[in-house]
């Protein structure tokens, strides 16, 4: 072939995939149109598709279209066909918005902990495994490469070899390290492991967002462990570590342990096609009356509705005194971070505690225009310096705390998988306001200053936010 015809096939080569880049820009122009997105999330789309196509259309294909509703469809509904317990309404708003989406809602009858520190996580993780009678139910997106991941894959091991039902459920994108080498143990011993949504799957649309966020670990369908912590170095360990992030999350004992195992059955089925729910678990025990008022709300593409963020709405326009949220990443959309301004104008002592910097610089930097947002309107934001915050925390008045594996973030709010523990027992939400406060006390409550160009990046990264 001459030089000359090598050019010709090279330039109609570079003509037919420029004509083919448009046709399918304006294809993925036309769905995000019709789509049902927000203005704010479609508009970031659009940016990126029309200004970058290169760029924007793998994008596009690769994360597809919001919940993704064909393939998030095949996973069943989370409370469907639900199991009930004895339970209370507290018959406030919050509460109302929830059953409105089908949430169970909130049961007596729980025993609380708070887990304030990675040594305490550290230490009831294992206390679980130790005591459990029949089996040991894990899903967490990280786990971690580390000495304590190897350590927890060495005691689950060890416990599975002694014929109880292990089975452990990791995210493929947060677990990414972990080769099956590295879970090989736990897989000898009789246990079994999945991956969430594995990357190297076909079809690909849509797997990349589909993560699976969830921390739940559940013995014998009776008591967890949930909230904010990974199973990682970073997050617990058996000794102190000043450099260890900051976070919380809860030991769960009575009917919210079982509705926390629900959510476990339901994304292992999803996961391995093996129905847990008429398996080896047996009936739900019955639980005394009277302890501690919890309510499990799972969120995601296998819930209808977004019953998290539309409860953290509902919230936010019913505080009277306060609404304190600490979050490692703060990136709501324009009607939460809207309704967190009219509560600070109304007078409601909105306070934002969030890391002095976190370990995702574009999240720091899509956070700075919101954060200016609620400090304009009368709210306090308050930037902790000594270290990493991952805590994801909300508190409502002295009447209710959310404590969950969701961060302040659209991601969190409308795209993960996601699940959280409302408290309703006054005594634990002041205990969880304590730790806030202290939280605070090493807080630097100046927003950093900006010139043109940090304003203009700022403003550009929250064009981008819903992206992120």
């Amino acid at each position: 072939m001459s030089h000359l015809t090598e050019l010709n096939v090279v330039w109609l080569a570079s003509q037919l995939l420029t004509s083919l880049g448009f046709v399918l820009g304006l294809i993925l122009v036309a769905h995000l149109l019709k789509s049902q997105r927000s203005p704010s999330s479609t508009l970031a789309w659009l940016l990126i598709v029309v200004l970058v196509p290169y760029i924007g259309v793998p994008l596009y294909l690769m994360l597809g279209g919001r919940k993704m509703r064909e393939r998030a469809g095949k996973k069943e509904q989370v409370y469907q066909n639900r199991r009930r317990h004895p339970s209370i309404i507290t018959g406030g708003p919050v509460e109302r918005i929830l059953q409105s989406f089908g949430v169970p809602p909130a049961s007596t009858g729980n025993h609380i902990e708070l887990v304030t520190s990675g040594e305490q996580a550290y230490r009831l993780l294992l206390e679980l495994i130790d005591n459990a009678q029949r089996s040991i139910h894990i899903t967490t997106y990280i786990l971690g490469k580390d000495p304590v991941g190897a350590a927890i894959v060495e005691r689950l091991s060890r416990r599975a070899a002694e014929g109880l039902s292990v089975r452990v459920l990791l995210d493929d994108v947060g677990s990414w390290r972990v080769g099956r080498r590295f879970v090989a143990p736990l897989v000898a011993s009789g246990a079994q492991v999945a991956f969430f949504m594995p990357m190297l799957h076909l079809p690909f649309r849509g797997r990349t967002n589909l993560r699976n966020h969830r921390k739940i670990v559940v013995v014998d369908d009776r008591h967890a462990l949930t909230g904010g912590m990974n199973l990682a170095d970073d997050y617990m360990g058996p000794t102190a570590d000043p450099d260890r992030w900051r976070d919380f999350s809860l030991v769960v004992s009575g009917p919210a342990a079982a509705e926390l195992a629900e959510v476990f059955h339901s994304d292992w089925k999803f996961t391995t096609g093996e129905d847990l729910a008429r398996g080896d678990e047996g009936p739900i025990p019955a639980f005394e009356p009277g302890g501690s008022i919890a309510q499990v709300v799972a969120s995601g593409p296998d819930v209808s509705g977004d019953p998290l963020y539309e409860s953290l709405i509902a919230a936010a326009f019913s505080a009277q005194w306060r609404i304190w949220v600490v979050t490692p990443y703060f990136i709501p959309d324009e009607t939460l971070v809207r309704s967190l301004e009219l509560a600070a104008r109304r007078g409601v002592d909105v306070r934002v505690v969030v890391p002095a910097k976190s370990n995702h610089l574009m999240a720091d930097l899509a956070r700075a225009s919101y954060l200016r947002q609620v400090h304009k309107a009368g709210g306090k934001v308050l930037l902790f310096e000594p270290g990493m915050v991952h805590g994801k925390v909300v508190l409502i008045d002295h009447d209710l705390a959310i404590v969950g594996s969701a961060n302040m973030d659209m991601r969190s709010l409308f795209l993960n998988y996601e699940v959280a523990v409302f408290l309703a027992t006054q005594a634990q939400v002041d205990q969880i306001g304590h730790w806030i406060e202290m939280l605070m006390a090493q807080c630097e409550r100046e927003l950093p200053s900006r010139n043109q160009l940090t304003e203009l990046a700022e403003d550009v990264v929250r064009l981008l936010s819903p992206l992120l």
